[in-house]
């Protein structure tokens, strides 16, 4: 699916690490929330507060789970599930469209 109809989008926008992670949040009519964003080139960790399910749409980076010591390249039309109350990092090797779906 490339579009997202009949969503609700903030218009202030979540900005993480200096302007290189940039995402929007939206929410749909049943109450679901995802957010759609931009990764730049770099580094980063993030933590969850819910279980958490990345889609990549564009660009590629590898992942590091919390409990994991592997890293795993995603690309575009890849996906990962990061578990609640934990963290992840990333290495962003092109420039990554993603969107983040929210679980509890």
């Amino acid at each position: 699916m490339n579009t997202y109809n009949n969503v609700n989008v903030e218009k202030l926008a979540n900005i993480y690490f200096e302007g290189k992670v940039i995402s929007r949040t939206i929410t749909f009519s049943d109450k679901t929330i995802k957010t759609l964003g931009v990764m730049l080139p770099g580094e980063y960790e993030f933590k969850t507060n819910s279980n958490e399910l990345m889609e990549i749409i564009s660009g590629e980076l590898s992942v590091q789970l919390e409990e994991e010591t592997n890293w795993n390249t995603i690309k575009e039309g890849m996906n990962f599930n990061v578990p609640k109350d934990s963290s992840f990092k990333v290495k962003v090797l092109k420039t990554t469209n993603y969107s983040c779906s929210y679980f509890d």
